[in-house]
């Protein structure tokens, strides 16, 4: 599979995680309060999923106010059991994310949230995001960092660092899969990925104020407040140094020029520089 990457059909009957429905339903939360924090609220808009599975993020969107909420996803599987659960509130279409079924400019917020490394094409899942994204649309981007030192699938360190071959040798010795599929990107790769948006970077807000962000697992216990509140003091000048190894980013991106709405918050999100 090294060099000829294909679809990861049926994900969901591989990777338990996207049946956590507990797990799935308080990232939703999150994406929810980062969108409501950057445009406002969800009501009277169309929203899309791409890469919906067993579609509890869609559910968690269509709940949030959603006018119409799309789940889109190859997951045979995955999709069946979300229609069955959800279907009377949220749209599931079996599509690829290469060629998105909606007219130009038709869909108000998108959320991609850690599918980019799982699918063959990135750079062509962006551009048609792009496309059916309307002018004053928001995309939600959950990207895991190729630097970041646990991968977390496999949960084996410096995994993504290594080439394909080395990557499919470490996995099989510790006999977490026959072959390492996902292909992660640096921060550099995904601002290049994401080149025709204009990015704002939610990672230090989120993790700064969790509780503000509904999570407020992120940070269990005293020890988590104590980190919580070294985050939300620490200069941004600090801060910025660990970007190239933070592990996952939390970026929110328009196709043309916004800015956030929300309240001031301790680390305010920044724009990311284009490349």
């Amino acid at each position: 599979m090294g060099k000829q990457r294909v679809a990861q059909l049926e994900y969901s009957e591989f990777q338990s995680a996207m049946l956590d429905e507990g797990k799935r339903r308080r990232k939703a939360a999150k994406i929810i309060a980062v969108l409501e924090h950057f445009r406002g609220p969800l009501g009277g808009l169309t929203v899309g999923d791409v890469g919906c599975s067993a579609g509890f993020i869609a559910d968690e969107l269509a709940q949030a106010g959603a006018k119409h909420t799309l789940g889109i996803d190859i997951d045979v599987p995955g999709l069946r059991r979300a229609a069955d659960r959800f279907g009377e509130r949220v749209a599931f279409v079996c599509g690829d994310g290469t060629a998105l079924p909606f007219p130009d400019g038709s869909v108000d917020v998108l959320v991609f949230n850690h599918i980019y490394e799982h699918v063959v094409d990135p750079d062509a899942v962006v551009a048609e995001m792009h496309r059916v994204l309307s002018d004053t649309g928001v995309l939600y981007l959950g990207l895991g960092n190729r630097l970041g030192v646990m991968e977390p699938h496999y949960k084996l360190p410096f995994l993504s660092y290594l080439p394909p071959a080395l990557a499919d040798r470490y996995v099989r010795a510790f006999g977490r899969a026959d072959n390492y599929y996902e292909r992660f990107r640096t921060r550099r790769g995904l601002r290049r990925m994401l080149r025709a948006f204009h990015v704002w970077d939610y990672t230090f807000p989120v993790l700064a104020t969790p509780g503000r962000f509904a999570g407020g697992e992120l940070f269990p216990g005293a020890l988590g407040r104590v980190a919580q509140a070294v985050l939300a003091r620490t200069p941004r000048e600090l801060l910025r140094l660990l970007l190239p190894l933070v592990p996952t980013y939390l970026w929110v991106a328009t196709k043309t020029p916004r800015r956030p709405a929300g309240a001031a918050l301790p680390q305010p999100p920044e724009r990311v520089r284009p490349l």
